[in-house]
């Protein structure tokens, strides 16, 4: 054992994340984990007291890296255009299927989860709630401004799936700029 690292509950949230993105939810287990990291489940029980807490854990760092801090990242421009901007090329990527995407499918295709379930809600309010105080801060009304939020939102929930169906009908490079100012003009049309 002298040599060997030992791992945290980061460790072991980071190795779920990437098994919910090459698997979904039923990757998320503990013996094949293990085996990915090198360890025993005698590793996985130190830190966490059973399979749930891990997804849990997992549920609660794709909330944190996939919308708080893309919220954050893009608050520091002050433009609110440049902002809608920024967000959705963020949020699109580089146009091929990455992590990110895998897991916001995962997730969406196990709605029904008891630990799922609720992460989704509050990602999905918290991200529509953003969307429309952008587009209110705008000059839109609140109405038209959620109408338009959860369409930029839809948008990006069918992005996600185009990448993974067919990734070569998905935009890339200079075409995704283009795109997303396309998608801009579309949803701040008057």
């Amino acid at each position: 054992m002298a040599g060997r690292k030992r791992l945290t509950a980061r460790d072991w949230t980071s190795a779920a994340i990437t098994a919910l993105a090459e698997g979904g939810i039923a990757a998320v287990a503990v013996e094949p984990i293990a085996a990915s990291l090198g360890t025993t489940k005698g590793s996985f029980y130190w830190h966490f007291p059973n399979r749930e807490a891990l997804l849990e854990a997992a549920l609660a760092e794709w909330e944190r890296t996939r919308t708080e801090d893309v919220i954050t990242l893009v608050e520091g421009e002050p433009d609110l255009r440049r902002r809608l901007h920024k967000l959705l090329t963020v949020a699109l990527g580089a146009g091929t299927e990455r992590p990110a995407e895998r897991i916001e499918l995962a997730l969406q295709a196990n709605a029904d989860h008891p630990l799922v379930a609720p992460a989704l809600a509050r990602v999905t309010s918290r991200r529509l709630d953003y969307l429309t105080q952008v587009f209110a801060g705008l000059g839109f009304p609140p109405d038209d401004a959620r109408r338009r939020s959860l369409l930029a939102y839809t948008a990006y929930l069918g992005h996600a799936q185009l990448a993974h169906a067919t990734p070569q009908a998905v935009p890339t490079g200079d075409e995704l700029a283009a795109y997303v100012d396309a998608v801009i003009a579309t949803l701040t049309a008057r």
